[in-house]
Order: structure tokens, then sequence, then C-alpha cells
């Protein structure tokens, strides 16, 4: 009787765990926002797209950023064309943006642009502090600037602003040369 009871404990404690690890994976699974790119117009530039992404994911923990899956619309479009880098957002998460030759053309790091513009969708604004550490500083940072990874403080800011899922208005933003 008295092996009876320990083995009952036992298993209501093996089950009353796992139903806590359960629930626990599935709160932090809720925590993460998915958010659909198409790459399919971005045309030599898809690689880079898909870099800059990854980038983003191997930093952020609120949110990943994954190819559009057939049959469903996307979040974020992106573009090729001759002009400037440029994002247009229509919210937090949502908008497209473009891989401009310009940029490539002068020599601009192509992993630094993609994975700066998929910042903007996630709701970090441009800071032309010129430094190579900063993703967010764009083209203020030198031509030679290879950093291709948002920093701590820009991880971090976009991280809370998918925990809370605070809405960012809509904007437009444009890779620009400094004079």
């Amino acid at each position: 009787m008295a092996l009876r009871r320990r083995l009952s404990a036992l298993v209501l404690t093996a089950v009353a765990l796992v139903g806590v690890q359960l629930a626990s994976a599935g709160v932090a699974q809720a925590a993460v926002r998915v958010l659909y790119y198409d790459a399919s117009q971005s045309q030599e530039f898809v690689a880079v797209v898909r870099q800059g992404a990854a980038n983003w994911n191997s930093r952020v923990t609120n949110v990943r950023l994954e190819p559009v899956p057939a049959g469903r619309t996307p979040n974020i479009r992106v573009y090729a064309d001759n002009g400037w880098p440029r994002t247009y957002t229509t919210s937090l998460g949502n908008g497209y943006w473009y891989m401009g030759r310009q940029a490539v053309n002068q020599g601009y790091y192509q992993p630094r642009i993609s994975t700066h513009e998929f910042g903007h969708i996630l709701g970090l604004p441009d800071r032309r502090t010129g430094l190579c550490a900063d993703l967010m500083s764009g083209s203020s940072a030198p031509v030679s600037c290879t950093n291709a990874f948002p920093n701590s403080t820009e991880a971090a800011t976009v991280n809370n602003r998918f925990r809370s899922l605070t809405s960012v208005p809509a904007q437009q933003f444009v890779w620009q040369p400094t004079a």
C-alpha cells in the first residue's frame, strides 16, 4: 500500500512537472512573432536578403523573420532597383524595402544594407552616428564598414517593441550618403 502511494505520488509529480514545462513552452512560443518576407522581386539580392533576416534572427528573440510560405501574404516585400536603399513601413513589422544598387555600386557592404533595411521594418529609425558598430547609422558609417549585425541596444529595442507589440507609425527611410 505504501509503495502504491509512493508510485502514485511520483507519477503525479512527473505529470505536474511535464504540464508546467509544456505550459512554459507554450508561453515562450506565443511571445515570438513571426514576420514573413517575400524576396522574390529582389533580383540578384535574394541571398543578401536572406542573410539580413538571418542576422536579425541571430540577435533577437521576440520576432523572427522567415521566407513567406506558399499561399500566405507576406508582411514584408523586398525589391531591387537602381536608386538608394529605402524602406516604407505601414506599421511595426509590415512594409516594403528596396535594395538599391546605387549604394551597392558605391561599395557599401550588401549584408549591412539588407540588415539595416530590415531594421526599419522592425521599428528602428536611422541614427547617423557614423559608427560602424551602429547598424542603424547606415551610410554615415564608412563604406569600408562590414558590420552587418545590430548592436545590443538595437537588438534590445526590437525585442522590447515586439514584446509589447508597440505601434510604430508608418514612415519612409532612405539610405543617404553623408556630405
